[in-house]
């Protein structure tokens, strides 16, 4: 059945705002231009282009955050940590046409490109039911795509550019393989719609339901004058209707509840993944060391995975967004686009696959690679020893043999572990792994493992993450019962669990248990100390608390807004004991890690990028 905004667009011809045209900064733009969808529904879009008429490439983005809200309305507290402290984001360009997490048209129209912004389906100015990730949305994606390839003013070639959600759904939409799409850059993008975003090794994130919250409902189509307005044309960002809200409700979905009623890998969060092996698209995939637990797993499995020839990728640390605006990303991006789209010669496709931003404790040192993980890898253990709390690269000998255990509250903080201070400089850079035997007093167990590094003195190092400005060096999570791996899928690097049933604990037995830590990178100076936290709840740094931004519900203490901390997942009577970490009588836990030797040869490299 059609809700009552579909029925409504389908009477009035779709339209929500009229479709004009102006010239003004140097481009033609084109406002809520209609789009129509295969199933009759009309979508609003924005198109940014040269004055010249002539057939461009575009540059396409479809998302929920209203296409015509500025991004220092929706998002102030990001815009003005992002202006204060890059200048060159917002040099050149008058400001008035950024929006969160897409490009800025003034930016992109001068080299040659037709910028084109869609509304999503229920969001800003396109009417609809929201369904995040949906293959419905996944069609009106392609639709848009083939719609752009095919206008006056286009050159038939579709790049689709964007950060987060507008990246996320990049390999959604590549999976259907639209004929005009020919390349397209991920930034900070999530893939797999259960292990990257909505269950962490099993475990609930709470952070999409809070996300509907404050980023989706916020903008929905008929919030009306709820909403906010365009700074640049002064018309309702949500569209010309005013709903109710029982109708804002009727036109989504219960995304928290969808999520929960799916508490395993099944068909529902199957048709919000994309299948690699049908992304065949040109790439550039762009990551963030400090994006756990959201935005770096999906850009590595991307470039590792997917089917495309032409692939590339490049981590940066620092926020989520802000490489994306400074001259660094973008000229990055528009190398690419200039290549694949424009037919420019530029060296593009002979350049290194893999270009690391590598952290070190005070800055990045820009090296290229040939590919991912490195081949010059130094897989090594560091094995757990329960008697000292230390991590050893070596199992001492009556460690190996003495049976013990080391016990913690279930929902507590935990036990560490601690390698002596380093005697050289190390590299880490690449995915890791952890090797545990668990028990538990009761059926279940969640387990958190947190990958720390701390100085001389003691004191944790952190970083600015992606959100998050006290982000230790990498995460990991598993439920005990979603212990089960995926054997063709799996590596000791990065075992991959397939969270298809269900294997309950027995009380006090020890079951093995391998978890994934998201990829990282830090260069850990001599004297420093490397450690592991096992813990049974989200991390929690212990210095002074980052504060708030303005589209999160809660406090910034370590994990951003991405917590698990939902009491309906995580009841107390399952998840609420005590659990045993097991050693001894064949059972020696490791954590393992990439340490990378220096290249034989000297590396190119550039200036080194301060946080």
């Amino acid at each position: 059945m059609a809700s009552v905004e579909e029925t409504r667009a389908r009477a009035t011809g779709g339209k929500t705002h009229e479709h004009r045209s102006e010239v003004r900064d140097g481009m033609r733009i084109d406002w809520d231009v209609p789009i129509k969808m295969d199933d009759g529904l009309i979508l609003c879009a924005d198109v940014f282009r040269p004055v010249k008429d002539a057939r461009y490439p575009v540059i396409l983005s479809y998302g929920p955050y209203a296409k015509g809200l500025a991004f220092q309305d929706g998002y102030p507290s990001a815009w003005q940590r992002m202006a204060e402290r890059h200048p060159d984001v917002t040099a050149g360009s008058s400001n008035l046409y950024q929006s969160w997490e897409v490009v800025d048209p003034e930016k992109w129209v001068p080299h040659g490109y037709a910028c084109v912004r869609v509304d999503s389906r229920g969001c800003g100015c396109s009417p609809g039911f929201i369904d995040h990730f949906s293959p419905r949305e996944t069609k009106d994606f392609y639709d848009c795509i083939e719609w752009a390839g095919v206008q006056p003013w286009s050159n038939g070639k579709v790049g689709l550019n964007g950060i987060s959600y507008y990246g996320i759904n990049q390999w959604h939409v590549a999976t259907l393989q639209p004929p005009h799409l020919a390349a397209m850059c991920i930034w900070e993008g999530a893939a797999d719609w259960y292990r990257d975003m909505t269950h962490h090794g099993g475990i609930v994130c709470t952070f999409w339901e809070n996300w509907y919250d404050m980023q989706v409902k916020t903008v929905q189509y008929g919030a009306g004058e709820r909403g906010k307005r365009s700074r640049v044309h002064g018309e309702l960002v949500c569209g010309p209707h005013t709903l109710s809200e029982a109708e804002l409700k009727n036109n989504r979905s219960a995304l928290g509840d969808d999520i929960r009623a799916h508490p395993l890998d099944d068909a529902y969060h199957r048709a919000r993944s994309p299948v690699w092996s049908k992304v065949k698209t040109p790439l550039l995939s762009a990551a963030n060391w400090g994006g756990q637990p959201l935005h770096p797993r999906g850009n590595f499995e991307g470039f590792v995975r997917a089917a495309a020839k032409d692939k590339w990728l490049e981590v940066h640390g620092i926020e989520h967004w802000t490489h994306f605006y400074t001259d660094y990303g973008r000229q990055l991006q528009l190398r690419f686009f200039d290549h694949f789209l424009h037919g420019k010669n530029n060296g593009f496709d002979r350049q290194p696959r893999v270009l690391l931003q590598v952290r070190h404790i005070d800055k990045f040192v820009e090296r290229a690679e040939n590919e991912w993980p490195l081949k010059r890898t130094k897989w090594t253990k560091f094995y757990l020893d329960p008697a000292g709390g230390a991590l050893a690269r070596e199992r001492a000998p009556k460690t190996a043999a003495k049976r013990s255990q080391v016990e913690f509250e279930a929902l507590g903080d935990g036990v560490t572990f601690l390698s002596e201070p380093l005697t050289q400089e190390t590299e880490i850079t690449g995915p890791s792994a952890v090797k545990l035997f668990a028990s538990s007093s009761t059926k279940d167990a969640d387990i958190f493992v947190v990958l720390r590094v701390f100085g001389g003195d003691l004191k944790e190092v952190v970083f600015q993450g992606a959100i998050d400005p006290h982000t230790p060096v990498g995460q990991g999570w598993l439920r005990a019962s979603h212990r089960k791996l995926d054997k063709k899928l799996s590596t000791p690097y990065r075992p991959y669990h397939s969270h298809d049933e269900v294997e309950p604990l027995k009380k006090g037995e020890a079951v093995e248990l391998d978890i994934e830590i998201w990829p990282t990178s830090i260069v850990v100076p001599a004297g420093h100390r490397i450690g592991l936290t096992v813990r049974g709840k989200d991390y929690v740094y212990g210095g002074p608390s980052g504060g708030k931004l303005s589209n999160f519900k809660n406090e910034l203490t370590g994990c951003g807004p991405f917590l698990h901390d939902d009491p309906r997942d995580r009841p107390t009577h399952v998840f609420g004991g005590v659990t045993s970490l097991h050693f001894g009588a064949g059972r020696h836990p490791y954590l393992l890690l990439p340490i990378i030797p220096p290249k034989k040869t000297a590396a190119r490299k550039r200036a080194s990028r301060r946080d």
